[in-house]
């Protein structure tokens, strides 16, 4: 009898406290939950454009700036568990792209917190791509402009 498994794959590799990032927009958000995983804020920061800016909480305020984006990351990860990500849709034309997605963070089946968000996403000179925008409760029903 064969015994089903799941072997989880992260498509980066830490060094130097830092990861390759996408060559694919479509990729983003599978490799921004993995960086959220591994618990480093460096690793999460490296997935930004810190020049942009991030929504952070529901109803919350566009941050910007290095220390911003590190206060809302380290809000992010202090919750404890495992993030997923699902990419409901990428858009891409040229070097952007905007990016629905349906997150959550779980602890042993509970989850701790779910949200709908937005993000748009820029390709880099090297061809990888960074978030310029995460709103990260951007497309909840309740969320009033």
């Amino acid at each position: 009898m064969r015994s089903n498994f799941v072997i989880e794959i992260y498509p980066f590799i830490i060094k130097d406290q830092k990861m390759n990032l996408s060559k694919k927009a479509a990729d983003v958000h599978s490799i921004l939950a993995n960086a959220y995983n591994t618990g480093n804020v460096d690793i999460v920061l490296s997935m930004y454009d810190v020049t942009g800016i991030l929504v952070g909480e529901p109803g919350g305020q566009p941050l910007s700036g290095n220390e911003k984006f590190e206060e809302a990351v380290k809000g992010i990860l202090s919750i404890k568990g495992k993030m997923e990500i699902k990419t409901v849709y990428c858009l891409q034309v040229g070097d952007l792209a905007v990016g629905r997605s349906e997150w959550n963070i779980t602890d042993d089946g509970e989850v701790k917190i779910s949200a709908k968000g937005i993000e748009v996403m820029k390709q880099q000179a090297d061809g990888t791509w960074k978030i310029i925008v995460d709103h990260a409760f951007g497309a909840e029903a309740s969320l009033v402009a």
